[in-house]
């Protein structure tokens, strides 16, 4: 597989703006994509935001294996962080990280107090890598729809500042990855969750990648998943056989698989399921 190398020239543009926005802002809330969290943790957010109040989201945990998760919220707790879990889709949920923002700001909203200020929001950027649902999560926590969304990098392109109530105020901005991936394996798991462009890595060769990666964190998963008996040794071929992916001339149709594949786990349906686990 060739070495990945992803950084669309709005994101260069992005990173020197967001250098420029974090001295508006009181707190850095940090989105993650919960079945990666290391990998979807961009070293440029945290060398940007380490004099910013932090606080991490995992989101998309509805889809990442509970007990995984659990161990990742340690993770960033022993680290000093104030981490949720959560689906930003899901608005009832939106009450726990509101209640993390005031906790993690209290020391501010005090002094605010103390000085007599009365009604300064606290301001907060959101940021993250692309596709980890910001959008989402934004127009979850205002209770309509602000910022534009989509299941697709990139959607986001310019910065709007978004008043959600009296207490907080938040600055959107486009989803940035680093110039690029020192380790391969980081761009692989960003490339199978749908953070990078699809035609960045070809289908065949990270649907590939991705079935090893799953017999390590699921065994057995795949064969139960794709039955399609001895002959089809090839996991594509197995698919293709399972899902009765064919071309023209009867031979299957392996890039048709491998989207299946890939498609399969990033919405779930092979199950609840992350790529990483915090190392000791």
């Amino acid at each position: 597989m060739s070495d990945i190398q992803w950084y669309p020239g709005h994101m260069t543009k992005a990173r020197r703006a967001m250098q420029e926005d974090l001295k508006l802002v009181d707190l850095l809330i940090e989105l993650l994509d919960a079945r990666v969290p290391a990998a979807s943790c961009n070293p440029d957010i945290d060398e940007l935001g380490k004099n910013k109040y932090r606080l991490v989201l995992l989101n998309k945990a509805d889809l990442a294996d509970p007990e995984a998760t659990g161990a990742w919220e340690e993770y960033f707790r022993e680290r000093g962080r104030t981490v949720c879990a959560l689906d930003s889709r899901r608005k009832d949920q939106m009450a726990q990280i509101q209640s993390a923002v005031r906790e993690v700001c209290r020391e501010k909203l005090e002094r605010d107090r103390r000085r007599g200020i009365k009604n300064r929001p606290v301001r907060a950027l959101v940021a993250g890598i692309p596709n980890v649902g910001k959008s989402t999560l934004i127009n979850s926590l205002a209770g309509r729809s602000i910022a534009k969304t989509g299941n697709k990098p990139g959607v986001t392109r310019g910065n709007q500042w978004i008043r959600l109530n009296r207490e907080v105020e938040l600055l959107d901005t486009p989803g940035i990855l680093w110039p690029r991936f020192d380790d391969q394996e980081v761009g692989r798991l960003l490339a199978a969750v749908g953070a990078i462009r699809e035609e960045v890595i070809p289908r065949e060769d990270l649907a590939r990648w991705l079935a090893l990666r799953l017999d390590r964190c699921a065994p057995g998963l795949l064969q139960e998943r794709y039955p399609a008996g001895e002959a089809a040794e090839d996991i594509l071929e197995r698919v293709a056989a399972a899902r009765g992916c064919l071309k023209k001339g009867g031979g299957p149709d392996l890039e048709k698989a491998a989207g299946i594949l890939l498609e399969e786990y990033r919405n779930g349906r092979l199950g609840r399921i992350s790529l990483e686990k915090p190392q000791p």
